[in-house]
C-alpha cells in the first residue's frame, strides 16, 4: 500500500513560474536598458570574483599578479548583488511558505548514502567544483544559458539546456537508481 505524501504547502508552481518569467523580462530590460550591457543574466563569474575578494584579504599581491583577475577585475558589482539577492529571495520565499528548515543531510541523500554529514559535505564540495568548472568551460551556468538564452531564443541555449537536463537525468538515475514503486 502506498501512502500519499503530504503536500508541503509551498508556492503554487504556476504562480512561481509566471513570477520567474516576469522577473526574467524585468532583468533583461534592466540589464540592457538601464545598465547598457550587451549580455543578460549571469552569475558564474561572480563566484570567481567572490573568491578573488576573499583572496585579496589574504594575499593581495597574488590577486594583482593573477592574469584572470587582471582581466575580470575583483569587484562587487550588480552581478554580485544579484547572487546575494538570489539567496535572500530564496530565504524569504521559504520563510513565507513555511518550508524553511536547516538540514545537514537531505532525506533523499540519507536514504541512499547514510546519515554521514562529512560524506555529504565532501561530495557536495566535489560536485560544486565540477559544476563551477563546467560553468566556466561553457562560458556560463545552466541558469544563464537556460533563462537568458531561452529569452533570446538562442539555438545554443536550447541545445545547452537539453544537454543539462539529459545529463542530469542520467546522473540522477546513476546516483539514486530507480524509484521503488
Amino acid at each position: 500500500m502506498q501512502m500519499k505524501k503530504k503536500d508541503s504547502g509551498g508556492w503554487n508552481p504556476y504562480l512561481a513560474g509566471a513570477l520567474v518569467g516576469v522577473l526574467a523580462i524585468l532583468s533583461a530590460y534592466a540589464t540592457t536598458v538601464w545598465l547598457g550591457k550587451t549580455s543578460y543574466l549571469g552569475a558564474s563569474t561572480t563566484f570567481v570574483r567572490g573568491a578573488g575578494v576573499i583572496e585579496q584579504q589574504i594575499a593581495p599581491e597574488h590577486v594583482q599578479a593573477n592574469e584572470y583577475f587582471v582581466k575580470q577585475k575583483v569587484k562587487i558589482d550588480w552581478q554580485f548583488m544579484l547572487v546575494l539577492g538570489i539567496f535572500a529571495g530564496a530565504f524569504i520565499a521559504s520563510c513565507t511558505d513555511k518550508s524553511f528548515k536547516l538540514e545537514s543531510v537531505p532525506p533523499t541523500w540519507e536514504k541512499h548514502f547514510g546519515p554521514s554529514v562529512g560524506k555529504r559535505a565532501v561530495w557536495a564540495f566535489l560536485g560544486g567544483i565540477v559544476a563551477m568548472m563546467g560553468a566556466r568551460m561553457a562560458s556560463g551556468c545552466p541558469s544563464g544559458h537556460g533563462l537568458s538564452g531561452m529569452m533570446q531564443l538562442s539555438v545554443s541555449a536550447f541545445v545547452a539546456l537539453g544537454m543539462f537536463f539529459g545529463v542530469g537525468i542520467i546522473v540522477a538515475g546513476f546516483i539514486y537508481g530507480r524509484r521503488s514503486r
